[in-house]
């Protein structure tokens, strides 16, 4: 038995998450954290000879963006939405640009206010306000 299928037998774990707004929260929350992560590595290492460092930033961002939407995608798809089994006659990158066009207000927002807001603090710490700001509004 997997660790979420444990944690669904739990009585009152089990019954939260079984809604749908707490399972967009998690995937959100894991979303977040890869977004975070791949920031990080890409600002500070795998990019680090791209200059001006507004363009390795743009770089990074994009990067980010794209691992955390694939990562978010993929879990909403196995687990949020997984009660609904009209996707199985659409093609999956279908679904992935259906999906992607659907955030593209929260993936704009947040590259832009990132970049407003690294200029005044840590790239990092102004990528989750951003994050977190995009994600009320999409």
């Amino acid at each position: 038995m997997t660790l979420l299928e444990r944690l669904h037998h739990l009585p009152v774990i089990g019954r939260l998450l079984r809604h749908r707004v707490v399972k967009f929260g998690v995937v959100g929350a894991s979303g977040t954290v890869v977004n975070v992560a791949v920031l990080y590595v890409a600002q500070e290492f795998v990019f680090r000879t791209i200059e001006p460092a507004s363009h390795r930033l743009n770089v990074s961002l994009a990067t980010a963006i794209f691992f955390a939407t694939i990562n978010n995608f993929l879990l909403n798809r196995a687990w949020t939405w997984l009660d609904r089994r009209a996707h199985v006659s659409t093609p999956i990158l279908v679904q992935f640009g259906q999906y992607a066009i659907a955030c593209w207000l929260g993936i704009a927002l947040q590259f832009a206010l990132t970049h407003v807001f690294a200029r005044h603090m840590h790239y990092l710490v102004a990528n989750v306000l951003a994050i977190l700001i995009a994600s009320v509004a999409n």
